[in-house]
């Protein structure tokens, strides 16, 4: 394995969490604020959590200053904080790390400005994965395993297939996403998936933490 990559999933393995990654859309939260959704998720236990709005739904301003208030939420909580595609947001903040979809700046060239935050990068095919690797990525997100509607740009489902072939062939930190719920859980857990993303089944929810501790059970009786 190249030294680069090497030490990009050490670096990655020692702050990317197992278990329940969360991300933030407030058009998704019942009304709630991004910061007011994004306190109940640190309270309820949630492992890492990443903020996604788009600049055409709200001003870069408001993003910066959301961002600034959740920082401090997870930094108090030792939660890891991920701003999506934003990099600048996420450096005058002090994120833990940038996610990066495949349209996004190139991951050399994030790795490049970030410091030492966590480069994450979206992957759908095999391709994709192994030159986010090669490109020094310290995680990717892999799917979406199943149809979901959260994002307007969305790729088609990949199944299961993808999941299988990073599972076998890869060693690199990685979270499944897309469309994942209480129901399929099992199943994606059961395909090797370590980090799972639940998006609306976790910020659509009347209670949050009733809902992490759903879920976090169900992990668990799928680890055992």
């Amino acid at each position: 394995m190249d030294n680069q990559i090497r030490g990009s999933q050490e670096k990655a393995n020692r702050i990317f969490p197992q278990g329940v990654y969360g991300i933030l859309g407030e058009k998704f939260s019942l009304g709630r604020s991004n910061v007011e959704t994004a306190r109940l998720m640190v309270e309820g236990g949630i492992d890492i959590l990443q903020y996604r709005e788009k600049s055409d739904q709200k001003s870069r301003k408001i993003m910066l200053e959301e961002c600034r208030q959740i920082r401090k939420i997870t930094a108090d909580a030792g939660v890891p904080f991920i701003v999506n595609d934003f990099l600048d947001i996420a450096l005058a903040v002090g994120a833990d790390g940038i996610h990066q979809g495949q349209d996004d700046l190139p991951v050399p060239v994030v790795k490049e400005l970030a410091g030492g935050m966590l480069v994450g990068c979206s992957t759908h095919t095999p391709a994709q994965a192994r030159r986010a690797m090669a490109d020094g990525a310290d995680y990717i997100g892999v799917g979406p395993i199943f149809a979901t509607q959260t994002k307007a740009d969305v790729c088609d489902a990949v199944g299961f297939d993808y999941l299988e072939y990073v599972v076998k062939n890869h060693t690199i930190p990685f979270v499944a996403i897309g469309g994942i719920k209480r129901h399929n859980l099992r199943e994606v857990v059961a395909r090797g998936a370590k980090t799972i993303c639940l998006v609306t089944e976790i910020i659509g929810a009347q209670d949050i933490k009733q809902r992490i501790d759903e879920i976090k059970a169900l992990l668990g009786e799928a680890h055992a």
